[in-house]
């Protein structure tokens, strides 16, 4: 910043990036300032080691923890060998706290985070499952099969 003779020029400088603050956050949605992206989401099974796929694509054993995108809906499916593969649906949804604050802000916030999907989140951070083991099948501890002898 450069000395001034003038007090006012003085102000001005000061005023402007404070000024340029609050445009840029009257034209930005609440949602899209404070609403991340991604949302680590806690994968776990029963039995342990089950390959976890999200919308399609492989992405690691359980358990683990992922970060998935929190704007967008979510399957995910769990697969071991000798048991049935189970699903879990991660739901995002439109955050009503979010909606109010960009009325609140006015018609620029409002179209903003409506147009880009920020207003939504994923509703859960966790998925538990219960993998059944197919019939005729029987996992002991060494994780070895076994024939059901009947």
């Amino acid at each position: 910043m450069q000395a001034s003779s003038h007090p006012h020029e003085l102000t001005l400088q000061l005023i402007r990036p404070i000024m340029l603050a609050v445009v840029a956050l009257l034209i930005t949605g609440c949602a899209t300032l404070f609403n991340s992206g991604m949302k680590t989401v806690a994968m776990s099974s029963n039995p342990a080691g089950s390959e976890v796929w999200i919308d399609g694509a492989l992405r690691g054993t359980t358990p683990v923890s992922l970060d998935l995108n929190n704007h967008q809906s979510h399957t995910v499916v769990f697969r071991r060998a000798g048991h049935q593969e189970v699903t879990c649906q991660l739901t995002s949804s439109v955050g009503v706290g979010w909606v109010v604050l960009d009325v609140l802000g006015g018609l620029v916030p409002v179209i903003v985070d409506a147009a880009t999907g920020k207003w939504k989140s994923l509703t859960q951070d966790v998925c538990n499952v219960v993998l059944p083991a197919l019939r005729g099948t029987d996992w002991n501890a060494d994780k070895t099969v076994t024939k059901d002898p009947r």
